[in-house]
């Protein structure tokens, strides 16, 4: 099964932004806890796997936690930790390693045909990234992010290397409401390619000959991917209690990914995931 958990992308959002200054009053600042953690729970819609056009319902869970100059989050399927000190200037840096999982097709895909496929296997995802933040374009608390992505396949479920740069901007509402915009795009080698999109004559021996053509697809970008994220607190201060949020994401499947067969004949290259889910902070 493609799951792909995009409940994190709320508690990427940093605690200051629950702070916000409007046309008619200013929220006092206040002193930010050096320690929070927030724990998130939901459900999301998304592809049955990478290209189907099939949904199904996917359960989520998110983390974030921020010890002083450390600070830890899952976006999506993978867990981010951010080892560079904190800074208040409007230009900083953030880096640091990165592991997480990805999901393949299981024995449980819903297309009569793909099911005959082989499944892919769990992919175990690590690397690291880095970027830059500047802040207070629109406001006191805003941020704008944009960082690259590197991360390699260790135990040999697609055996290569994902390159994705991404870009996100968040800005608060109000004390009670933010929203999140985000955009990324991912380039992948032949192996990752071969293993998700391809088609080849081992794989034929077991479907009837006419319902899919042999393909032997090349690395390159495979995906764009936007996402909106908006989160409103329950107790009127983003900075602790409960929170709801919902958010929509589109991947557009470009290049030899979106001329698989997998995807244009069995499924889509138009990829949408979407829910909501709530979160407590401590």
């Amino acid at each position: 099964m493609y799951r792909y958990a995009l409940l994190p992308l709320l508690l990427a959002a940093s605690p200051a932004m629950a702070q916000v200054e409007d046309a008619e009053t200013r929220i006092p600042d206040v002193e930010m806890p050096s320690t929070s953690i927030t724990v998130g729970v939901g459900i999301l819609t998304g592809p049955d796997y990478q290209g189907s056009d099939d949904y199904r319902f996917i359960p989520g869970a998110a983390f974030r936690a921020d010890f002083g100059d450390v600070e830890m989050l899952t976006r999506g399927l993978k867990l981010y930790v951010d080892v560079v000190p904190d800074s208040d200037a409007k230009v900083s840096f953030t880096a640091g390693p990165i592991a997480g999982l990805r999901f393949g097709r299981g024995d449980d895909v819903e297309d009569p045909i793909v099911a005959l496929l082989p499944e892919t296997g769990t992919a175990i995802e690590l690397g690291g990234f880095a970027g830059v933040q500047v802040r207070q374009l629109t406001n006191p608390f805003d941020t704008l992010t944009a960082r690259l992505d590197v991360t390699h396949d260790v135990n040999g479920a697609h055996g290569s290397t994902i390159i994705s740069p991404a870009v996100d901007f968040s800005t608060p509402l109000s004390r009670s409401a933010f929203a999140s915009l985000g955009a990324s795009m991912d380039f992948v080698a032949d192996d990752y390619m071969d293993t998700y999109f391809g088609v080849f004559a081992e794989d034929l021996a077991a479907i009837d000959v006419g319902e899919l053509a042999p393909y032997d697809p090349d690395g390159g970008l495979k995906s764009a991917t936007g996402t909106f994220v908006l989160g409103y607190s329950l107790e009127g201060d983003l900075r602790k209690g409960w929170a709801l949020f919902g958010l929509v994401s589109y991947t557009r499947l470009m290049g030899d990914a979106a001329d698989s067969p997998l995807v244009a004949d069995r499924g889509s290259a138009d990829q949408w995931f979407g829910g909501g889910g709530i979160g407590y902070t401590f």
